[in-house]
């Protein structure tokens, strides 16, 4: 894959960058737990096809402690019983708000995410599933390609 851009793109747009990165910063302060931001990233990024951002945060994710297999079922979530209520509330979300134009956000989904989240998680969880949605639509607009991990010893 070639890349579309001979620049850095964020350097390109340091303004746009750097309100990026301060909404980034706010998501840790914001009571949401870094091991359900990491699916809900990783999810949309499923969903949007983006292998930079699955890379990514497959990576962190792993880092912070998550499973290989909660990883590995992430794409199938609703037929296992490796997430949480309020995981699960969070990937319906997600699903919705990253497929808006075909399903809108249906009450179904907000049911859960009520039930799970206070009212300032549940605008916190949505600025995160908006901005992952950017992060994924900047990849792969300019055909940003992944690191290429070393093969394993194991291997």
């Amino acid at each position: 894959m070639t890349p579309r851009l001979q620049h850095n793109p964020f350097k390109l747009a340091p303004e746009g960058t750097k309100a990026m990165m301060a909404l980034e910063a706010s998501f840790k302060a914001s009571g949401l737990e870094h091991s359900l931001m990491e699916l809900v990233r990783m999810r949309a990024s499923q969903i949007n096809g983006c292998a930079f951002c699955i890379h990514m945060h497959a990576t962190d994710a792993r880092k912070a402690g998550e499973t290989e297999m909660r990883l590995y079922m992430l794409n199938a979530w609703r037929e296992s019983s490796l997430y949480t209520p309020r995981e699960r509330a969070a990937l319906a979300w997600t699903e919705a708000l990253t497929r808006v134009a075909d399903i809108g956000a249906p009450d179904s989904d907000y049911e859960q995410v009520k039930a799970q989240f206070s009212e300032a998680e549940q605008v916190q969880l949505t600025l995160l599933i908006g901005s992952i949605n950017v992060w994924n639509r900047l990849q792969i607009g300019f055909r940003a390609a992944h690191p290429v991990d070393p093969p394993s010893a194991a291997g």
